[in-house]
């Protein structure tokens, strides 16, 4: 690992002024840590946002939920707030990993990460989320760009996501044993402008499924969703599966998710 200044600030403004040049804000470090301990990333400062007031929680606005971008998954998944107005995101936070990772992660520092496999992504994009910045309002659908990239502007730090409560929703990962992240993991919401059906892990980047989301507006069901049958036409390819078994398991993991998302509706 190269070295470091280190930084723990105690409010946004004194983060985002503290984020100049080659600075990184510290988040949880998940990811973070990892990449500089391989020497894949070499920020000249860390700047630790685990002390800003206003960054944790969960709060409901009535339609939405909103939750601070410091919140870690742990706390998400053991939310009651999320438990009973979005079941499916604390599932998908009670999945991420192992105990310690989401002890440590947050819902802002993967978000603004952009793992391609990551699980939260989907959620947020499925959701038709909005991404709360100290100097704007992001919609999913334009937040991420490509592989680890986002449209956050140097110094931009996320403050909180708002996820619009859905009719049902459930989110289902096919899981690489050892990281635990997603080989390929689909997030399905029935909202009321129709259904959504996001996919994480079987690209560069999170992406939305038409052909999927045309098949469950028709019949919202499981058997709908596994009939689907996808082209592996740009699916990520690696030692762990190949694109054509990535495709496969989309339909797979949306039927999954359909059906739980059924069970738990009552339908």
């Amino acid at each position: 690992m190269y070295p470091f200044a280190y930084q723990r600030v105690s409010s946004a403004q004194e983060a985002t002024a503290a984020c100049q040049g080659e600075a990184r804000y510290l988040a949880g470090g998940q990811s973070l840590v990892q990449a500089m301990k391989l020497r894949l990333s070499a920020p000249e400062r860390l700047i630790d946002l685990g002390a800003i007031e206003g960054l944790q929680g969960v709060r409901d606005e009535g339609d939405a939920l909103v939750i601070a971008a410091m919140t870690r998954h742990a706390e998400v998944a053991a939310s009651p707030l999320v438990q009973d107005a979005l079941p499916a995101l604390a599932e998908l936070a009670a999945g991420i990993g192992d105990p310690m990772v989401r002890q440590m992660g947050t819902l802002g520092g993967s978000l603004a990460n952009a793992d391609p496999a990551a699980c939260y992504p989907s959620a947020v994009l499925a959701l038709n989320a909005q991404i709360q910045t100290d100097r704007r309002t992001v919609e999913a659908s334009s937040f991420f760009t490509g592989l680890y990239q986002t449209a956050l502007e140097p110094g931009e730090l996320v403050m909180a996501v708002r996820f619009p409560k859905v009719r049902k929703a459930a989110y289902a990962k096919l899981k690489q044993p050892a990281s635990r992240f997603a080989l390929v993991g689909v997030f399905v919401a029935q909202t009321a402008q129709g259904v959504r059906v996001a996919v994480t892990g079987a690209k560069a980047s999170v992406f939305r499924e038409p052909t999927l989301e045309a098949a469950l507006s028709r019949e919202f069901s499981a058997a709908a969703a596994k009939a689907v049958k996808l082209s592996p036409d740009g699916y990520a390819q690696d030692l762990h599966a190949s694109s054509a078994y990535r495709a496969a398991m989309v339909s797979v993991m949306a039927a999954k998710a359909v059906a739980v998302a059924q069970a738990r509706s009552g339908s």
